[in-house]
């Protein structure tokens, strides 16, 4: 991975930026992320099994 390259790639965003999922670039790995005034979370996103969603990365 280059530089320029980001390692988190914003692929979902709604209620102005509040829920946001970025796909790890090199794992492929989902997380979620929601924001409220001065403070916020981030956790792996799970599927229904609970293991973690992870989208293919191409090389």
């Amino acid at each position: 991975m280059s530089k320029k390259e980001k390692r988190f790639i914003k692929v979902y965003s709604e209620s102005m930026g509040e829920n946001q999922i970025f796909v790890d670039s090199i794992t492929g790995v989902n997380y979620f992320y929601h924001n409220s005034g001065y403070s916020g979370g981030l956790t792996v996103l799970l599927d229904k099994d609970g293991k973690p969603i992870v989208t293919p990365i191409e090389e």
